[in-house]
């Protein structure tokens, strides 16, 4: 049988502005957080509210942070992006407000490059095959069929 450690509330709370303070957290992974140490359910929106309350989870902040990171580091598209905004829970308001961070320029820049990338590893291909291959990779990617199209074209 497994023994968990049981937290006082206090000692719950500091665990979870640490685990905050550390990167940038959604509500729904505070939640997970808090099953995993245990912590009754009736105590979990009382320490989310006191969280909130410190500035320790904020989700729009949260939302922006994600957002950039996905797009800058693994060149996500903001299909992919929102999908994965969705599936944390996060709302429609912030996702929309993280989407409308990430500059136009740079996303197009982003889009080219990706684009002319799988280009040039598909050149032992058919035109067809090729213009195929890289629209779905950049679908994958999580860019707009519309914005793919118009780019491998």
């Amino acid at each position: 049988m497994l023994n968990k450690k049981s937290y006082t509330k206090e000692q719950t709370l500091q665990k979870l502005k640490h685990y905050c303070a550390y990167q940038e957290r959604c509500h729904t992974e505070v939640q997970e957080k808090l099953y995993s140490l245990g912590v009754w359910k009736k105590e979990h929106d009382e320490i989310i509210a006191t969280l909130i309350e410190e500035n320790y989870l904020n989700e729009e902040r949260f939302a922006i942070a994600f957002a950039g990171g996905k797009f800058r580091l693994k060149q996500w598209g903001r299909l992919k992006i929102k999908y994965a905004l969705k599936q944390k829970r996060v709302s429609e308001y912030c996702i929309n407000k993280a989407l409308k961070q990430i500059d136009e320029d740079e996303y197009l820049k982003v889009l080219k490059k990706l684009a002319n990338k799988k280009w040039a590893a598909l050149k032992g291909e058919q035109v067809i095959v090729r213009n195929k291959k890289t629209l779905d990779y950049l679908m994958g990617k999580g860019y707009e069929p519309e914005l793919s199209r118009n780019i491998i074209d």
